[in-house]
């Protein structure tokens, strides 16, 4: 009887050892693994490291960490970290880099078709009816398509829909389409192919690059944004002339790009929060473009000097006429371009039609509080 108790304690003992052992590696495994479970991803932006644009990049970056709670880890470099600003997509593609934030404009000279997302007047739509075309009208389909057909091994994910940019920066004020007989001038996209049409010697060049080259004389004027990177970039040093409102790059938004077998062999939670991150970063960048873009705006008149002025209608007219005439060139060469120039026509025809007639022009609004004739508000 002794010899059973002692060996059914010594049992026991054995039992509540293995027992506790057991608990204790129950209790560490879910760290190990996190440990081990942790992706983390190199990126680059097309963009200096001083620009806005590079700061909506780090903020997508953030949120996409914060809410996978440290699995997946994106660091996101400058343009020209590892290769430069055109080079992105190449870079992605081939998993030089594993993701980037940029433009589909920077990558026109591998298919002229992705360049219809935000080069160009939008057909009168806004860059946010434009990213409603292509999650609601096609257009994710249609830009994977165009995709496949370069080889491009990448998944994209358009956002952050943009202000209309300025038609430029000038020596002096654009108040007829013939000023832009000869001049150097640098933008991006089907723009390229539109101030040519207008009479323009166009260099494509990345943002980082433009004022250097306008310091040089290198370029007569340019345009690249808005009042936030222009400012930063450096525009007022070389210009006090800026141009207000255009139809070149009416409707743009960023991109963000992954390398599709790395996207691919992310778990479907991770693949669904950076989705949503998409959207989340999409409609923050927005928000915050009206905070900074406004008070630069402000600063650039009040600090720096410079001068803006509206683009006489008649020049605007005839970036529309160029742009159909680039636009039935180029989709009689391609039929991608052709199939997304019809499914954007579109789209745009019923929700233009329904924004023209629903939302209340502001201007009546804004005479009223802040123009020449407003009664001082208390």
């Amino acid at each position: 009887m002794t010899k059973t108790n002692k060996h059914g304690a010594s049992t026991r003992r054995r039992f509540l050892k293995t027992a506790a052992a057991g608990a204790a590696a129950t209790v560490a495994a879910p760290a190990i693994v996190s440990a081990q479970g942790v992706t983390s991803m190199r990126w680059q932006s097309t963009w200096p490291a001083k620009d806005i644009f590079h700061e909506y990049a780090l903020d997508f970056a953030k949120k996409v960490n914060d809410m996978t709670g440290g699995d997946l880890k994106i660091e996101v470099l400058p343009a020209g970290a590892v290769v430069p600003a055109f080079g992105l997509l190449d870079a992605v593609s081939k998993g030089t880099l594993d993701g980037g934030h940029g433009v589909l404009a920077y990558h026109y000279g591998k298919q002229n078709a992705l360049a219809l997302w935000g080069s160009g007047p939008g057909y009168a739509m806004d860059a946010n009816m434009l990213l409603a075309w292509h999650k609601y009208g096609g257009g994710k389909e249609l830009l994977e398509k165009l995709y496949a057909s370069i080889g491009a091994n990448v998944v994209s994910f358009p956002y952050g829909p943009m202000p209309t940019q300025p038609l430029g920066w000038y020596k002096k004020p654009m108040t007829k389409a013939e000023d832009f007989q000869g001049l150097k001038f640098r933008t991006v996209g089907i723009s390229i192919d539109v101030f040519t049409g207008l009479g323009a010697a166009v260099n494509a060049l990345p943002g980082g690059e433009i004022v250097s080259a306008m310091d040089r004389g290198l370029l007569d004027a340019a345009e690249f944004n808005n009042a936030t990177s222009d400012r930063v970039l450096g525009f007022a040093d070389v210009s006090k002339v800026c141009m207000l409102q255009s139809y070149h790059q009416n409707a743009e938004q960023l991109e963000i790009l992954f390398n599709k077998g790395k996207f691919d062999a992310l778990p479907d939670k991770m693949k669904a929060i950076i989705a949503n991150a998409v959207e989340a970063a999409s409609q923050d960048m927005a928000w915050k473009a009206i905070d900074r873009y406004s008070k630069d705006y402000e600063e650039l008149q009040t600090k720096d000097k410079v001068k803006f002025y509206k683009t006489p209608d008649s020049i605007l007219q005839k970036q529309l006429d160029v742009f159909d005439q680039v636009a039935e060139k180029k989709a009689g060469e391609n039929p991608l371009f052709k199939e997304i120039v019809e499914s954007q026509l579109a789209f745009a025809k019923r929700a233009t039609q329904w924004e023209q007639d629903t939302v209340v022009n502001r201007r009546m609004a804004y005479n009223h509080y802040f123009g020449p004739n407003a009664k001082k508000k208390t």
